[in-house]
């Protein structure tokens, strides 16, 4: 099937083009001003503090690289499990991950403050810190997924694109395996600490990259009038059906986990009860918004028909993506640190308070950045190379 398809760049002349290219331009611009703002005036600036240490802007740049690993979803379900109705979108696949990851880091590298201290983390490692690990991880995703796309795109090298799949996909669970465990090796967070972060990060990889895939392909093909068929649609959002059940699967069993520990009690009752924004970010943004309802539009038979609901529903599965990043990175922080357990302490320095957290502008602005690098990336990306089939079918 695969040989027989013809990739063509998009023509990128229209107006739309234009005025996309130039509203991402707008939201990259505002991005960098505020990486400045936040650089020249200190991040008293940003609603972090040194309680909260990680804001609104981790919360977009772990979503993007969490989003990159699962981008890699269709290329590797065509090259590693040889569907061929996946292969013709293996390239646009691998792009998009590239992107993703390139957003994410973006956003990291620029809230540094001093983004110039990266040096040092590229330079002396401690291998105890996953944190270290990372840096590895991260390079080694760019060199692997461009030389996977080189296997697909270039017919002398096209006999090693399987195995280039197979070292990718390996790879991409690795690196969303690393982190999660950026989490799940924090003792000292009672929301943290837990083997269970690890999987559950792989599996919400697999959920927010094909939310991202599917929307991306859908704007593609749409805007340029190619054709895309309803039975590829159906295939590929029954992939999301299942991703976003498996994510609601994992979240409950890691509260149950939690609520089985005695110690654990408190926190849950926090996050799951009173945990004011937290827990509504919990309950209706991770829930209800990203689980519930898109299954619900993808999976009942007459809702699921329309693509309009497929879009949706991928749309929505992206925000509670957002807000379960959210949960996880400030609703664990925001819980009191418990310095000494089974005892009781007592000091100025906010023993025992739950720690507020409000983002600002500058905040939100570096996060859309790192979305609006992502998607300008891939808007250039499939205007100067064959990306994308003059048209895409789902038969086998």
């Amino acid at each position: 099937m695969a040989t027989n398809i013809a990739y063509r760049e998009i023509d990128g002349r229209s107006s739309g083009y234009w005025a996309l290219l130039t509203v991402l331009g707008a939201f990259l611009a505002a991005a960098l001003g505020s990486a400045w703002f936040m650089e020249h005036h200190g991040h008293i600036v940003t609603g972090m503090d040194n309680q909260i240490v990680w804001g609104l802007p981790h919360v977009f740049a772990v979503f993007l690289i969490v989003a990159a690993s699962g981008a890699l979803n269709v290329a590797s379900i065509a090259s590693v499990f040889g569907k061929a109705p996946y292969k013709p979108m293996a390239r646009l696949s691998a792009l998009l991950a590239i992107a993703l990851l390139a957003g994410g880091l973006m956003v990291l590298v620029l809230d540094l403050g001093r983004a110039d201290r990266l040096i040092v983390a590229m330079t002396y490692y401690n291998f105890k810190s996953i944190f270290a690990w990372n840096v590895f991880l991260y390079t080694g995703f760019f060199v692997i997924v461009a030389a996977y796309l080189w296997t697909m795109m270039d017919r002398s090298v096209q006999r090693f694109s399987k195995a280039a799949g197979v070292v990718a996909f390996v790879w991409r669970l690795a690196l969303t395996t690393g982190t999660g465990s950026i989490f799940g090796f924090l003792v000292a967070r009672a929301l943290y600490d837990t083997a269970l972060l690890a999987p559950m990060f792989v599996i919400n990889s697999f959920s927010y990259g094909m939310a991202a895939f599917l929307l991306v392909l859908m704007a593609a093909y749409g805007a340029t009038g190619r054709p895309l068929d309803d039975a590829l649609l159906v295939r590929l959002k029954n992939l999301l059906a299942v991703f976003a059940a498996a994510v609601l699967y994992f979240l409950v069993v890691f509260h149950l986990t939690n609520l089985y520990f005695a110690k654990r009690t408190a926190a849950e009752a926090f996050i799951l009860l009173n945990g004011g924004v937290n827990t509504w970010m919990l309950w209706w943004g991770q829930v209800v918004i990203g689980n519930v309802i898109p299954l619900v539009l993808l999976l009942h038979p007459a809702l699921s028909r329309s693509r309009a609901n497929i879009a949706l529903a991928a749309i929505l599965v992206v925000a509670g993506g957002l807000a379960q990043m959210w949960v996880t990175i400030i609703g664990g922080q925001a819980y009191p640190l418990e310095m000494f357990p089974g005892m009781q302490e007592s000091s100025s320095f906010y023993d025992g308070m739950v720690h507020s957290y409000y983002p600002t502008a500058p905040e939100l602005f570096l996060g859309l950045g790192g979305v609006a690098l992502a998607l300008t990336l891939v808007a250039i990306g499939i205007k100067v190379l064959r990306f994308l089939p003059e048209k895409l079918s789902g038969a086998e």
